[in-house]
This record gives C-alpha cells, sequence and structure tokens, in this order.
C-alpha cells in the first residue's frame, strides 16, 4: 500500500472495511465511503443497491444518514475507497446531499490502485443548491 498522510490512513482502512460490505449485486460497484466528523468521529457507509435502482443508497449519504442519527453535523472530511481504475468523486446527488453541511468539504477518493485524488466540494459543486437558495430576499 502507498505510503497515506497519517490523517488518512485510519480513515481508508475503515472506508475498505465498510466497502467490504456493500451491497451491490447489480452494479458490482462496491464503494466504501467514511465521514469525518469535526471532533474526530469516523462513520463508515457503503453502497446498498436495490432491484428498483432509484432506492438505492450511495456509500455517501448512508455514511451522512448514520453520522446525523448519531448527532453529528459538522464535517470536515469525506473518504471514497473504490476498486475503480481512477479515484471516482460523489454522484451529484451526494455532492448536493453534503454540501447542505459544509460546502468546502474535503473529497478524498482511492482508486484500486491506491491513487488519492483530492478536491474541495465547492469545485465538484460550484453552484449549489442550499439553504440560502430558498430566501426570498
Amino acid at each position: 500500500m502507498t505510503a497515506l498522510p497519517p490523517h488518512l490512513e485510519t480513515a481508508v482502512h475503515r472506508a475498505r472495511d465498510a466497502q467490504a460490505n456493500a451491497y451491490a449485486p447489480y452494479s458490482r460497484f462496491r464503494v466504501g465511503a467514511v465521514l469525518e466528523c469535526a471532533d474526530g468521529t469516523l462513520v463508515p457507509g457503503c453502497n446498498v443497491e436495490n432491484a428498483s435502482y432509484p432506492a438505492g443508497l450511495c456509500a455517501e449519504r448512508g455514511a451522512l444518514a448514520a453520522a446525523v442519527s448519531a448527532g453529528h453535523r459538522t464535517f470536515v472530511r469525506v473518504v471514497i475507497v473504490t476498486d475503480a481504475d481512477t479515484a471516482t468523486p460523489p454522484c451529484g446527488m451526494c455532492r448536493q446531499a453534503l454540501v447542505e453541511f459544509n460546502p468546502a468539504l474535503e473529497v478524498v477518493s482511492m482508486a484500486a490502485d491506491e491513487r488519492l485524488a483530492i478536491w474541495s466540494l465547492r469545485d465538484l459543486l460550484p453552484s449549489p443548491f442550499t439553504p440560502a437558495s430558498l430566501t426570498n430576499d
């Protein structure tokens, strides 16, 4: 394994553990994610597919739901792992869900060959629909 920065090592390992639990019988695209909370808590999630495709859940939103359910609301980073040849950013729906909590969230993705890509959520979703979009001012 490539030497990871220390602040990412545990998160990547936890994301790989979550990926092992992914339920992806249709796409066979298993994803694990870890949402890092401001207090350092790491909350894992994995993708859960469904025969009715829209009912499936991405790993990132699974981690987000688990974190919010546990009382967390402030996040600094999401770490995503897949078996893809290139690092995979979150889908559009996950980007939108995550921007609600931190538009500047750090997004880290690891490809199968252990290469990392790091983005800011702001760069991945430059014109988000946020709570401010709901005001009439």
